[in-house]
């Protein structure tokens, strides 16, 4: 009996199996992608939102975090990292918190799938107090003026500007430079436009004047104030 069985079982097995497969294909086609469920895992930004006034962020190790998502598989095909955002609501937070953890409550998905796990679950975030401070602007020369011709001064206009930023990127002899004004072969007074540098990156100007007036006074050597020749020996 078992031998009956058997014959039964192996007979014609290639088109048994051809007719499995056929089967197969048939089904995944005519049953509706909402009815299988999958995973799929993705990265999607890190969005940090309402930031206590008066303050502003150090430290941000990175923009972006993985998640994993379940749910019917035509969701899925439709979702992508640029339409999902993970959102950080840094309302209640301070100067003394460093760590944020993440949770699946951040995502906001469509209707049917679900988080079910983010990676990582916590950030490291520094928040410190914004502040601001009037620093002198520093012309930066490059160059000589022409022989017979001195470079009798230099004042920019105007001569300091309100910066803002973190309050631990500011230091006491901090200045707002400019960017380099040639004055080779000069043989009057000029004005140049330059723009300002600041001394940190994170540091930036309260206002949105980002250039200053220099003016370069040259004067001619008068032949009185000329050295006189050296005497022969």
């Amino acid at each position: 009996m078992k031998r009956v069985s058997a014959d039964i079982l192996f007979r014609n097995w290639a088109l048994k199996l051809i007719a499995f497969a056929l089967a197969l294909i048939l089904w995944l086609i005519l049953v509706p992608q909402d009815k299988i469920i999958s995973e799929r895992t993705m990265t999607v930004p890190l969005d940090l939102t309402n930031i206590p006034p008066g303050m502003e962020i150090v430290e941000r190790p990175f923009s972006t975090v993985e998640i994993t998502v379940r749910g019917p598989k035509r969701i899925l095909n439709e979702m992508g990292p640029a339409t999902i955002t993970a959102r950080l609501d840094l309302e209640r937070a301070t100067v003394y918190q460093q760590e944020y953890p993440l949770s699946r409550a951040m995502i906001t998905l469509p209707l049917g799938a679900e988080v079910i796990e983010i990676r990582p679950n916590k950030v490291r975030i520094q928040l410190e107090k914004t502040t601001q401070e009037v620093l002198q602007v520093r012309p930066t020369i490059r160059g000589k003026v022409a022989s017979g011709y001195r470079l009798a001064g230099v004042e920019a206009d105007p001569s300091s500007v309100t910066v803002t930023g973190p309050e631990s990127r500011f230091k006491a002899k901090d200045t707002v430079a400019t960017s380099p004004i040639d004055i080779t072969g000069l043989t009057e007074t000029t004005v140049f436009e330059a723009d300002l540098i600041l001394p940190k990156p994170d540091l930036r100007l309260a206002s949105p004047q980002a250039k200053v007036r220099v003016a370069v006074v040259v004067e001619e050597i008068k032949k009185s104030e000329s050295p006189a020749p050296a005497r022969k020996k």
